[in-house]
């Protein structure tokens, strides 16, 4: 009997001689790392309770043996990191970087190759990578498939789209994590490139909530030469393993040490709310390398673009079934009486500009070669820098100037990447010559290279370089169908607002699903701002199209709602001017919200439900709240006791009436003012598929409060 107990200690032992714990600085947080039959293994503890099982780690490389087992642990340092830095801009005027860190050197017995897993655990959650040290045995390698796991701890509920190596404009899914597999055929709807992944494939930032209502999110952070990162579901086992994108010959990724992966995040909380305020992200990147920062500055614009998206304007200048750059001579040409990028029009949005206080204004379709760029795998597509012949660029450059209004460049690539690095030192000097500070990229289509998908290793590397190179001209980009953001922005805060999901333009597409926008901060902007373009109050795009029969799924106060909860530092008021004159009084929150904040806070939150957020506007006492609404009609309930004790505001409420619905009464919004305190609490009637938005505005000798009642 004693010599069976000792064999029993002795297997268990020999499975955890190795392990090592790492604990959070507040305690709540435990990870656990250990090598398991020469396997890399963790777990990650939330206040005791295990929400990442036994996950190995590793990569499968290329002709040659893999980096998957066979480890020892060669040694391991812990230390503690602490600082506090200030975002160029953001949500927070400062953000404390705060960490226990684990680095772990692992030696591959056979191969004495050398892997390094360093993790770092924060108050609300883990980041990890792989790091590949200076060594004789492992210089270039390629890397066929990365099998970090993420073992769940069940069949969680999840909010998903498909794993896309083109895309990630697609609805979100809301299921069991055993149904993705049942439910993906429909979640996979068209798109103008798209390649899905898997059956089970799924992207990040992904949201998971457990029955017992602890709240997951995975997704990476610093995606920096390497593949964009999926999530394949063993859903058996309930373990996902990461996928990444493939480049036109199937490789993952080429590497040469020293060298790292991208960090894999784990946020985890009991609180909602905690996901969406975590920094995790940001403080995985670097510091920003960026020396003079005071040329980036955030922007609130209108543009010429809804009127082309809802199809009631045309990007082309004529009807032209092929054209060709330097050959075509549009001065010979008809123009086709629709095209919306003209002198006269601009100066109109200018002018509106001007009038209402916008910092800018963006233009589409000014520049030749729209008339065939759609769809042609066509390479020298667009030169960047040749305006139509009813587009005088000189004419608008000196208008907008003298209107104190700053213009916005277009760069649609129409996908071919090697096209537009061809171009873009042109293209950017032409920006600085011409008085543009910030550019709007496009990258529609399918990818040339040829062969090549939007989120391989090869194409990351070029957003990367346009972000970079626009730096060198001082240039802020707004990228779209790039890369979903991974915290980049703080390394390079000229990046100043991505797409990369389902926008507002889909709103004249079909629509999107009322729940839509109480999902997105939980997963797209986890990485980052998004340039939603909110701000749509005709709900009927038939009014602006005949033949466009979708319908934007919002009231008016949701529209509003939607400045204060999907953060960016670049804002557009998106619909048409003529339709705000309308309803000026409404307009006036998009006239008065900021675009940067000194504080963030999530007053209520639940994926899929409902968001309410409140910021304190950078620089100013002033507050403002926004709440987003999914279907179900809801009253929330808020209080005002982050505003400072005993100072009095005038809280402006932009709320749905009692009988507004975003499908048969969108635009059944009042506007009422009070006096507030921060002891003062506010039910607020919130419609399907509504919201509200409110602008605390503190009160001071000057403010009069005659006729306005407290609450």
């Amino acid at each position: 009997m004693k010599n069976v107990l000792l064999l029993i200690v002795l297997f268990l032992l020999a499975g955890f001689v190795e392990a090592e714990e790492l604990v959070s600085p507040n305690g709540m947080q435990k990870l656990q790392f250990e090598v398991v039959d020469g396997k890399p293994v963790y777990q990650l503890y939330y206040k005791g309770k295990a929400v990442i099982a036994a996950s190995s780690l590793g990569l499968d490389l290329k002709d040659e043996a893999d980096l998957l087992n066979g480890f020892e642990i060669e040694k391991t340092e812990q230390s503690t990191f602490d600082e506090s830095w200030k975002p160029v801009w953001g949500e927070v005027s400062e953000i404390r970087n705060h960490y226990n860190e684990l680095a772990v050197t692992l030696r591959q017995t056979e191969t004495d190759r050398l892997m390094v897993v360093r993790f770092r655990l924060f108050d609300d959650g883990l980041g990890f990578r792989y790091e590949f040290p200076e060594q004789p045995n492992l210089i270039y390698f390629v890397i066929k498939e990365e099998k970090t796991q993420f073992a769940m701890t069940g069949n969680h509920t999840a909010w998903w789209i498909p794993g896309d190596y083109d895309t990630q404009e697609y609805s979100y899914t809301k299921s069991k994590l055993s149904e993705i597999r049942g439910l993906m055929q429909q979640a996979v709807t068209p798109n103008a490139s798209q390649t899905p992944s898997s059956p089970t494939g799924v992207q990040t930032a992904l949201m998971l909530k457990t029955d017992d209502g602890i709240y997951i999110n995975l997704h990476e952070a610093a995606l920096i030469n390497y593949a964009c990162m999926h999530l394949d579901l063993d859903d058996q086992n309930m373990i996902f393993t990461t996928h990444l994108t493939p480049d036109s010959r199937g490789d993952k990724g080429y590497m040469q040490a020293p060298c790292t992966s991208p960090w894999r995040t784990i946020i985890v909380s009991d609180k909602a709310g905690d996901i969406l305020l975590s920094h995790i992200t940001l403080n995985l990147n670097e510091p920003c390398k960026i020396e003079d920062t005071s040329w980036i500055k955030p922007m609130k614009y209108i543009g010429v673009w809804w009127e082309m998206i809802t199809g009631k304007s045309s990007w082309a200048y004529a009807d032209l079934p092929s054209v060709q750059l330097g050959v075509t001579d549009y001065s010979k040409v008809s123009p086709n009486g629709k095209h919306a990028a003209n002198t006269a029009h601009v100066k109109e949005y200018i002018d509106f500009a001007a009038l209402h206080g916008f910092d800018g204004v963006l233009v589409e379709g000014w520049n030749e070669g729209w008339e065939d760029w759609f769809g042609k795998s066509k390479d020298y597509v667009f030169d960047f820098v040749t305006p139509y012949p009813d587009f005088d660029l000189e004419e608008i450059r000196d208008y907008a100037n003298a209107k104190g209004v700053q213009m916005i460049m277009h760069h649609e690539t129409s996908g071919s990447v090697r096209n537009y690095e061809r171009h873009m030192d042109q293209a950017y000097q032409f920006m600085v010559d011409h008085g543009y500070p910030a550019v709007k990229s496009g990258y529609v289509g399918d990818i040339i290279p040829r062969g090549e998908t939007h989120y391989s290793q090869y194409i990351v590397n070029h957003y990367q370089y346009a972000i970079e190179k626009a730096a060198d001209y001082k240039v802020m980009v707004n990228a779209h169908e790039a890369v979903r953001p991974t915290g980049i922005c703080r390394t390079w805060p000229n990046l100043i607002g991505n797409e990369s999901a389902r926008g507002t333009e889909y709103e004249a597409f079909g629509g999107n699903t009322p729940d839509h926008t109480t999902i997105l901060p939980f997963t797209r902007q986890i990485g980052g701002p998004m340039d939603y373009t909110p701000g749509i109050f005709e709900q009927d795009v038939s009014k602006y199209n005949p033949d466009n029969n979708s319908w934007v799924n919002s009231t008016i106060a949701r529209q509003l709602a939607l400045y204060v909860t999907m953060y960016s530092p670049l804002q557009m008021a998106a619909d048409l001017p003529e339709t705000y004159n309308k309803y000026l009084d409404a307009f006036q929150f998009i006239k008065d919200v900021p675009v940067d904040w000194d504080d963030s806070k999530v007053l209520e939150a639940e994926p899929g439900d409902f968001i309410t957020y409140a910021r304190k506007e950078k620089g100013t006492d002033n507050w403002f709240v926004g709440r987003t609404n999914d279907e179900e009609a809801r009253t929330s309930s808020i209080s005002l006791d982050f505003l400072p004790e005993g100072a009095e505001y005038v809280a402006t409420i932009y709320a749905d009436r009692k009988d507004a619905h975003y499908r048969n009464n969108p635009k059944a919004y009042q506007i009422n003012r009070y006096v507030v305190t921060s002891k003062t609490r506010l039910d607020l009637f919130c419609a399907p598929g509504g919201g509200y938005a409110i602008s605390l505005i503190k009160a001071d000798a000057a403010t009069d409060l005659k006729g306005i009642r407290k609450r």
